[in-house]
């Protein structure tokens, strides 16, 4: 059993978006958290909650964890700055693998450098309650996945990181151990490029509709709806299609969707997303 106890866990960026997330889990375990702050607004906001503010340089000396949780585009620059202070054997964790993947991590022979990302709650996943419905991020009440990857350091390391990211996370179901290179490929390219992107273009597609004249209740219902049933047919296998249905589909592919659209999933795609996301000339794979 892990005495958490004895684990000092510091999370840098403590008040910003993903911090207050993280840490309102972290809180209910027994860490040694410590809470670091830059911002004005965020040291307030910690305070607030009865919380005290410790300087990042004076954590990172003493935790067994740094946690960055800062913008994407901050932690190169964030990381030459704590890494160099950490103590011997300690362990940092980013929440995104674009700058681990980058080479704009500072790592250290003496110390361990991992990466974990949450998978957020399944559409399919099943909900009980009201708080579960609402929970669309993670990290309150329906359950996720999560995946975590070594970057640099000692494999060992591992179990103590997937600890704490599991009780940051929290409720996790499973927690996926991959390469940073294979996180990358799931976010930004799969979860961003593709997904994300198809997100918008739904939504443009209700506006066109209703441009049309067609009542937006009318038209958001018809869509929700079918969101659900094309997921469930094409990744769960549920009825297929209709051959109407596919003739439309092969239809909007064409006029939608360039035929060379998976060269998105190659290395250099891949790089370029990267460098164009932390505004970098090029990637130090």
């Amino acid at each position: 059993m892990l005495d958490k106890s004895n684990i000092t866990v510091s999370v840098v960026g403590a008040g910003g978006k993903m911090g207050k997330r993280i840490t309102s889990n972290l809180v209910k375990h027994e860490y040694n958290l410590l809470f670091c702050e830059k911002s004005e607004a965020g040291i307030s906001q910690i305070q607030d909650k009865g919380y005290t503010v410790t300087d990042t340089e004076e954590a990172a000396n003493i935790s067994d964890i740094v946690i960055l949780a800062v913008p994407d585009i901050l932690i190169g620059k964030i990381s030459a700055g704590v890494v160099p202070l950490m103590k011997s054997g300690a362990i940092l964790l980013t929440l995104d693998p674009a700058a681990a993947y980058a080479g704009q991590l500072t790592v250290r022979d003496d110390c361990t450098s991992v990466v974990a990302h949450p998978c957020h709650p399944s559409i399919f996943a099943e909900r009980f309650t009201r708080e579960e419905h609402e929970d669309a991020f993670g990290g309150v009440a329906a359950k996720q996945d999560v995946v975590i990857a070594l970057h640099h350091g000692e494999e060992e390391k591992l179990e103590l990181a997937e600890h704490v990211v599991t009780d940051m996370y929290a409720p996790v179901e499973t927690c996926h151990r991959i390469t940073v290179e294979q996180m990358a490929i799931l976010e930004p390219t799969l979860a961003e490029t593709i997904t994300c992107m198809i997100g918008t273009i739904i939504k443009e597609s209700l506006e066109e509709t209703v441009k049309l004249g067609v009542p937006e209740a009318a038209a958001r219902a018809m869509l929700l709806g079918h969101i659900q049933i094309a997921l469930a047919v094409t990744l769960k296998g549920t009825n297929p299609f209709s051959d109407a249905c596919m003739t439309a589909i092969e239809l909007g592919k064409e006029a939608v969707i360039k035929p060379d659209w998976k060269k998105v999933f190659t290395k250099e795609s891949l790089d370029e997303t990267i460098t164009k996301m932390l505004q970098l000339d090029e990637v130090n794979v």
